[in-house]
């Protein structure tokens, strides 16, 4: 259930990233108060996945949610907002997108 917690909590990171874009410096009313409310919910979640019988350790925890904040991120602004997409780049973005996944492999749970 931890795993799951945490995958939430990078999904709401990537939300909040791109409500962040939105808001125009926090100047616009209702996408800041997306932003702040879906970056508390992955707080939440990210808090949820540390703690418990299950619990991630933290380090793994923290560096799976960047991760996972950052490439999807990144994926986002490929996909919807015309961000280049040259070789370096993809080929960085497979390189953390792989550490993750070895992050999770390398955990006890």
């Amino acid at each position: 259930m931890a795993w799951l917690f945490l995958t939430a909590a990078g999904a709401c990171e990537i939300a909040a990233t791109t409500l962040f874009r939105y808001s125009e410096g926090m100047t616009r009313l209702v996408p800041t108060l997306a932003f702040v409310a879906v970056g508390l919910l992955s707080l939440y979640l990210l808090q949820r996945s540390i703690s418990g019988t299950e619990a991630i350790p933290l380090g793994t925890a923290y560096a799976v949610w960047t991760g996972i904040g950052a490439a999807g991120t990144v994926v986002v602004g490929l996909a919807f907002y015309g961000e280049p997409a040259n070789t370096l780049r993809l080929a960085l973005l497979a390189v953390l997108v792989g550490s993750i996944i070895g992050l999770k492999f390398a955990s006890a749970n």
